[in-house]
């Protein structure tokens, strides 16, 4: 028995109960989870139907203690601390091989097939386990294929947000854009994952990196992160200031609230040959409009989807963890606030409103 944040219905609030969860088969890793990050893609899930089924233990943003593993494990062992990512991938279909295991063709292998029986359970009846992560709970049973070690002496909530707020928004600017030195950058959105597309941005070497968001507070945030300049959303036509600054658009913009209106504002902002790279996840039957002649043929323009900063997380998540560990990536400034788990609803709000980076998970009793 365990210590969960349940989500019943799509209605946007977790009911904390007490579930089962078995021991692990296979490939399966327990993982005692030390610390577990409220990204906004499971408030999205929380409010929204997607057709997932229900009851359902989100999060994916972990870190923990390997308390236990399959018989079949092959790169773990009890007491190693690990990463855990949404990242899905089975290992040997043409993507993986190629080395896009974000974009696995099998991601389902990773999950329990029928008759092996349930990771979660709740009254004897089935909880999704969502992602194969569910770490909004005490512990948790995630394929190794969805784990990466990470140095011992890395803080736990540090470590939690490498798992998609670090991969998906430094991995965009690195791997999905490949910046280079001189290259001219928008960031529409500065919570937790586009501070990690400005980070990235700063690491690849793009030399004007411009931070656009509705709340002036997220400046100072932004510039620790590496933005040179911050424009506030509404306060004027932001999109020709941005074009302005830059005489003539960026080269690079990514969208990291998922609305219709700041994807195609993203569109707007790019220089001829430009590309707007949408990472915040839309609702559901959100089509946007663009200008196909103006915006895109003779702009030369390109729209193009992220996933999780097209990460080899074996590889991203052990790079990241160590850049930090020199003092050259930094991700204290994302933690924004420790919390219990009974205080994810009212955290939740908080990250609605805007004006924090990351709640993070690190108790799930009292005094824990």
């Amino acid at each position: 028995m365990m210590k969960a944040a349940v989500l019943n219905t799509p209605n946007g609030l977790f009911s904390i109960e007490n579930i089962e969860i078995d021991h692990p088969k296979g490939r399966e890793v327990l993982v005692e989870v030390k610390a577990s990050g409220l990204c906004h893609t499971d408030l999205h899930i929380a409010e929204n139907n997607y057709g997932f089924p229900l009851p359902a233990v989100l999060g994916h943003e972990l870190a923990g203690i390997v308390k236990e593993i399959g018989p079949e494990v092959r790169e773990f062992a009890i007491g190693d601390h690990v990463v855990g990512s949404l990242v899905q991938y089975c290992g040997h279909c043409e993507a993986c091989l190629d080395g896009r295991t974000y974009q696995c063709e099998h991601p389902e292998e990773t999950m329990r097939g029928a008759g092996e029986g349930q990771r979660l359970t709740l009254n004897g009846e089935p909880v999704l386990p969502m992602f194969g992560t569910a770490a909004f709970a005490e512990f948790t049973l995630v394929h190794e294929n969805q784990l990466a070690k990470v140095p011992k002496e890395l803080p736990f909530p540090q470590a939690s947000v490498l798992g998609c707020g670090c991969v998906t928004g430094a991995g965009a600017a690195i791997n999905t854009a490949a910046i280079r030195p001189g290259d001219t950058v928008a960031v529409i959105g500065v919570g937790g994952v586009g501070l990690n597309v400005i980070s990235g941005a700063r690491l690849a070497g793009a030399t004007r990196i411009i931070a656009i968001d509705t709340q002036p507070a997220k400046e100072e945030l932004a510039r620790r992160f590496g933005a040179t300049d911050f424009v506030l959303a509404g306060d004027g036509d932001h999109v020709e200031t941005v074009r302005t600054m830059t005489n003539g658009g960026v080269l690079h913009a990514f969208e990291v609230v998922g609305a219709k209106s700041t994807i195609e504002q993203s569109v707007k902002m790019l220089r001829k040959g430009g590309t707007t790279y949408v990472i915040g996840m839309p609702k559901p039957d959100n089509p946007i409009s663009v200008d196909a002649l103006e915006d895109v043929l003779l702009n030369q323009a390109t729209i193009k989807g992220v996933y999780m900063g097209s990460s080899n997380i074996k590889h991203d998540i052990p790079m990241y963890a160590n850049l930090y560990l020199q003092g050259r990536f930094n991700l204290d400034d994302l933690i924004s606030k420790q919390i219990d788990i009974d205080e994810i609803n009212e955290a939740y709000q908080e990250l609605k409103n805007g004006g924090i980076a990351r709640s993070v998970i690190t108790r799930f009793w009292p005094n824990s």
